[in-house]
């Protein structure tokens, strides 16, 4: 019995995706260009990096439907990622690149069989641990994001903005503060 599914994991998939272009969209695009310590990607990279890093499992699962990860050309995929976050874009054009580039991936996610998701891929000699599932592997890339994400949610308190999600929990915690059973025990 499956519980997860392909289509579970595009939805959830699109949520994060949402969570991180409402993001993209609150930063003010003259603060793009931020970086939160010397040597650290700027926000506009940051954005690129989640908006293009899903091309390596597309590139494993999608594209070369790999059974092992020996000899995969890792650096040379992670040179073309590094190339996408350098390559100079406006606000709008990071925010399409998010959404176009989101959607094409949940959209693929979803079209996934079971079997497919349960397939076991190979990692190089050594790794531990040495296989994994490809419903595993996928997943990793929306955990991918939400990492980056996290990283993204400081730097919006950095610059002064509270985050969306942050705003959504007090609201719900300042309902609940004020609801129906608070206003009888005080009145």
């Amino acid at each position: 019995m499956t519980y997860y599914g392909a289509k579970d994991l595009a939805d959830s998939f699109r949520t994060v995706r949402k969570n991180t272009i409402i993001i993209a969209e609150e930063i003010p695009e003259d603060r793009y260009g931020f970086r939160a310590a010397p040597e650290t990607r700027t926000v506009a990279q940051i954005l690129t990096h989640i908006a293009v890093a899903q091309r390596m499992p597309e590139q494993i699962h999608a594209i070369e439907r790999r059974t092992s990860l020996e000899g995969f050309d890792f650096p040379g995929l992670l040179r073309g990622i590094v190339a996408e976050e350098q390559t100079p874009r406006s606000k709008a054009q990071i925010i399409a690149l998010l959404r176009d580039e989101g959607e094409r991936w949940a959209k693929w996610l979803a079209s996934q069989t079971d079997d497919f998701l349960g397939e076991r891929v190979e990692f190089p000699s050594g790794m531990t641990p040495p296989t994994k599932t490809r419903f595993e592997m996928l997943l990793g890339a929306k955990e991918h994001e939400m990492h980056h994400r996290g990283q993204l949610m400081l730097i919006e308190r950095m610059l002064g903005i509270v985050p969306h999600l942050t705003r959504q929990m007090q609201e719900r915690m300042a309902a609940v503060s004020s609801g129906p059973a608070r206003q009888v025990a005080a009145g």
